[in-house]
């Protein structure tokens, strides 16, 4: 009598299938591009075989985001807390880069992940930049300018985020409305915009809390990200403001 029992799914072949069925990075940032997704093939390759959701995933991802930021809130700054929260957060993003790949294995996303994934982002935005806003107050003394910075992190973070999933939900729109397909158009800078969205990375901003316990060069490196991201964020809404103006003057074409 024939055996019905399956064949267990190996680690080396989920890897191989999800090694040859990534997104295009052109124009990412560096980490993101070369570390993180890697990082996050392993472990939705070790996630497959458990049978764990993409959801399952999202909410680990979440769960060590706020462990490390529950850190900075309670803990006074030392060296060491800074080197636990950044291996937390890195942890924290590969696992959100996991459940995007995951869901692919399993045959696709859904909407409801989706979704999922977008509020835990927006979520994590808000506690981390409070939380910093939190232990500058606490344990530091800030009581001037200086508490400022986390909350105009928070708002051009915030901005960051909600601009780019609405702009792409909006060429998903014109695409529907052209009877086209939808292609997510990739970075045509190439090299020079890897380069121009390092500050953009959550993972430069994950590994300036190494320097937590160093309160004034981590003042320093933080302030210039949020400056950096500020000066791209101006770039690129000038930038998806034009290209939409441009959808907006094909849709209403005569013809159209």
């Amino acid at each position: 009598m024939a055996s019905t029992q399956e064949t267990p799914v190996s680690y080396r072949s989920t890897l191989a299938r999800l090694a040859s069925a990534q997104k295009p990075g052109r124009g990412a940032p560096p980490y993101s591009r070369w570390v993180n997704r890697r990082l996050g093939r392993w472990l939705a390759a070790a996630a497959f075989p458990l049978g764990l959701t993409p959801n399952q995933v999202t909410l680990s991802s979440a769960a060590m985001t706020l462990a490390a930021l529950l850190l900075v809130i309670f803990v006074h700054p030392v060296w060491w807390l800074g080197v636990v929260v950044l291996l937390l957060l890195l942890l924290g993003y590969a696992l959100d880069s996991a459940d995007g790949q995951l869901a692919r294995l399993r045959g696709g996303g859904s909407s409801a992940g989706e979704w999922l994934d977008h509020v835990v982002d927006a979520a994590k935005i808000g506690v981390m930049h409070s939380a910093v806003l939190i232990s500058f107050y606490r344990f530091d003394g800030e009581r001037g300018p200086v508490l400022l910075v986390p909350l105009g992190f928070m708002v051009v973070s915030f901005v960051f985020f909600f601009s780019m999933i609405l702009t792409d939900q909006l060429r998903r729109t014109a695409a529907a409305t052209a009877g086209t397909r939808y292609a997510k158009p990739s970075g045509k800078g190439g090299a020079l915009q890897t380069i121009v969205a390092i500050p953009t990375d959550y993972a430069v901003l994950c590994l300036a809390f190494a320097f937590l316990g160093a309160h004034g060069t981590f003042v320093a490196i933080y302030a210039a990200l949020f400056a950096a991201q500020a000066l791209v964020l101006a770039a690129v809404l000038l930038r998806w403001w034009g290209e939409l103006r441009r959808m907006d003057a094909v849709t209403a074409a005569p013809g159209r």
